[in-house]
């Protein structure tokens, strides 16, 4: 699965946002949405999610802890409604800084949800001249 795309939506007072069609498609019924390490969530298939998991798991509880308390205690699973909906906790929308619009996007494994001021700024800051370094890095 390659998640890819930028789908902007609104949140509502009840915190609900509207999770794109192509993305709910690639996801399946049920996916994973928690703390991301910008202020942004990160949403991950089951699949997905379980890869992490196993990660975290295989690495020596010192460092497991710190990840378990940042990414797996405010994980919460996911359904959409009849309207393609899904209800983000507050905590995850604090954390996010989600006011009114949204910009959701596809992130190769994963789906991350923004505010989308934190999104325009968080882009505006990625350089041509770093974006080039790295791909040469890649060999492209």
């Amino acid at each position: 699965m390659m998640l890819i795309g930028e789908y902007e939506h609104s949140i509502d007072a009840k915190g609900r946002i509207i999770f794109p069609v192509k993305l709910r498609e690639d996801f399946g019924e049920k996916f994973i949405v928690t703390k991301g390490l910008e202020k942004c969530l990160y949403v991950y298939s089951i699949e997905e999610w379980r890869r992490l998991e196993e990660k975290i798991r295989a690495l020596p509880m010192v460092k497991s802890m710190a990840l378990q308390k940042y990414l797996v205690a405010p994980a919460s699973m996911m359904e959409t409604d009849k309207q393609g909906r899904i209800v983000l906790p507050s905590k995850l929308r604090e954390h996010a800084e989600l006011t009114k619009d949204v910009t959701v996007i596809g992130a190769t494994v994963r789906a991350e949800i923004w505010d989308t001021a934190n999104w325009n700024e968080a882009c505006s800051k990625i350089t041509s001249e770093f974006v080039g370094a790295t791909m040469e890095e890649l060999g492209f």
